[in-house]
């Protein structure tokens, strides 16, 4: 069986000139990096902005577990599937970040036969988006450190500075750091740390910007820190907003690429599901809903993480809500939601698969909850049984949501072709009527226990001191009206990852607020969510290589 590079590197990849031409993309929208990546222009993107708007089909998932689930898989193949029955598809989906990539998770362009292409420049630099990320990021540090060493006419107080450097690996030694040591020409000592760069602010503020602006606007508003009086202080009191814009002027444009099938994706912005809202640019996805019939695309991690952020803080954004969400499981996802050891998961096991139901069905009752139609989509693995199968199907009868077994990863867009026509069947017959779970208008207490007590069906919620206080400032500053992001464990519902399943009764800690006012949002923390991750014991790169004539190995 070939990996999935190999599978990759069989396909002989169209000039991406060529595979956008079916959307009215022609060479002179586009800027190219090399013959298969490009990105589109503001000119075009404008251009369509007139256009009629698509469907949109949001992908998530059941909380993720080391079995895995195969989301961007569904994804992709569910867009080729589309295709295949005469839709005009697009997708729109995150960048990967290197941390992963190089850790644990691997890379983020699909599997088997519904990947986008070329693989191994999405997974490495693409077009050098995360870099500009970092650099802008990075150079607003090397811009507040310098004022403090200038002089400090803001009198910005270096024991509150909220804004640490990034890089986009996974390096524990940098998560806390002291700066500025060596002497007076070396700046003001102050205690600092690294976050990974998808989880820098900047990223959230790419994914979620219109334009240069925009961008623009939404990067003055950055809060740094606080001055000795504990009033804020932004990046627009810095006045450096234009130097950053700059930075990313070119990130900030759409990156296209495309399926094994020719089906074109836009590929752009990566911010992390966990502490920010998990999805790809407003951009990409909104030029996408007017260049297409049908727009497929991604929220991070499970979706009480990933699609409550999406439908509470991305949707508000775009011109439309999605038509349908696709909630992805596995078999042996469930079983493990139902109490399976990882490495008995792929023995038949009817009553694990029930009890592991009822993580599923919780996260179809939350989307119901937003007036969207669910799908559930099965993907398929070769331990899975008849007899398991059919357990599934009949639970899901009991609930009456439309379920399929994709098989995308073996059979591209011939295995999703159930799928799709389920699909564009449950669209057509169950109208949308998007609701948002909360107004902004409520406290953010108020925001905080409708997402805990609604989605994750906690049954009280617990604010720290250090988080009271933050709210009262909050509610000091005039920030209280801003959607509220949550930072919690992927694993589980509640803030526990070791609690699978569909636990109840339990109590939310909320330890902390963190104002991100340039993104347009409150991250509130719980349990020990981490912004820079740790390298496994043995991490991919350790598989890793190059051989003499550029052939990448051991990416995926």
């Amino acid at each position: 069986m070939k990996t999935d590079i190999e599978i990759a590197q069989s396909i002989e990849l169209k000039p991406i000139v060529d595979v956008v031409e079916k959307l009215d993309i022609s060479y002179d929208d586009l800027e190219l990096y090399g013959k298969y990546k490009a990105k589109l222009s503001f000119d075009k993107i404008r251009e369509v902005e007139s256009n009629p708007v698509g469907k949109l089909i949001l992908v998530t998932a059941i909380n993720p577990t080391p079995a895995g689930e195969g989301k961007s898989t569904i994804t992709i193949g569910l867009a080729d599937a589309l295709n295949k029955i005469g839709k005009k598809t697009m997708i729109a989906i995150r960048e990967p970040s290197l941390g992963p990539v190089m850790g644990i998770k691997g890379g983020a362009a699909g599997g088997g036969y519904a990947q986008v292409l070329p693989m191994e420049d999405i997974n490495l630099h693409f077009t050098g988006d995360m870099h500009a990320i970092t650099t802008a990021n990075n150079a607003l540090s090397a811009l507040i450190d310098n004022h403090l060493h200038q002089g400090n006419e803001l009198g910005i107080d270096q024991r509150r500075i909220l804004w640490k450097r990034v890089v986009d690996l996974n390096d524990r030694a940098l998560r806390h750091v002291t700066v500025g040591l060596g002497g007076p020409l070396n700046g003001i000592p102050r205690e600092d740390g690294f976050d990974i760069t998808v989880a820098s602010e900047i990223m959230a503020i790419l994914c979620l910007a219109t334009d240069i602006e925009d961008l623009k606007r939404r990067l003055a508003n950055i809060v740094i820190g606080y001055r000795y009086d504990r009033t804020p202080v932004s990046v627009g009191d810095l006045q450096v907003e234009g130097a950053l814009a700059l930075i990313l002027k070119d990130a900030i444009k759409p990156n296209l690429v495309q399926t094994i099938y020719g089906t074109p994706a836009f590929v752009h912005g990566g911010p992390f599901a966990n502490i920010a809202h998990g999805c790809n640019s407003v951009l990409a996805t909104t030029t996408a809903l007017h260049l297409a019939d049908y727009t497929v695309t991604e929220a991070g991690f499970g979706a009480d993480l990933g699609a409550e952020k999406f439908l509470d803080i991305k949707t508000p954004n775009l011109p439309t809500a999605p038509d349908a969400v696709v909630i992805v499981a596995t078999l042996r996802a469930l079983k493990m939601n139902g109490g399976v050891a990882k490495d008995a998961l792929t023995e038949e096991n009817v009553e694990a698969v029930r009890a592991g139901f009822a993580n599923l069905k919780r996260h179809v009752e939350n989307i119901r909850k937003f007036g969207i139609p669910a799908v559930v989509a099965i993907n398929e693995f070769v331990s899975d049984t008849e007899a398991e199968i059919a357990a599934l199907k009949e639970l899901c009868a009991s609930i009456d949501v439309p379920v399929e077994l994709a098989s995308v990863w073996a059979d591209g867009a011939e295995g999703g072709v159930a799928l799709a026509e389920t699909l564009v069947k449950t669209i057509d017959e169950n109208p949308a009527n998007y609701t948002r779970l909360y107004d902004n208008d409520l406290s953010v207490q108020e925001k905080i226990e409708k997402i805990v007590t609604e989605i994750y069906r906690g049954s009280k919620v617990n604010f720290e001191k250090k988080a009271q206080t933050q709210i009262a400032q909050i509610l000091q500053n005039g920030w209280d009206k801003l959607p509220i992001c949550m930072a919690k464990t992927q694993y589980s519902f509640s803030d526990n990852p070791n609690a699978l399943g569909a636990p109840e009764n339990f109590e939310i800690t909320i330890r902390e607020l963190v104002p991100k006012l340039g993104a347009g949002f409150i991250v509130a923390l719980t349990g020990d969510v981490m912004t820079m991750p740790g390298l496994p014991k043995r991490p991919a790169a350790l598989n890793m290589d190059v051989e003499s004539d550029g052939t990448v190995l051991g990416l995926f």
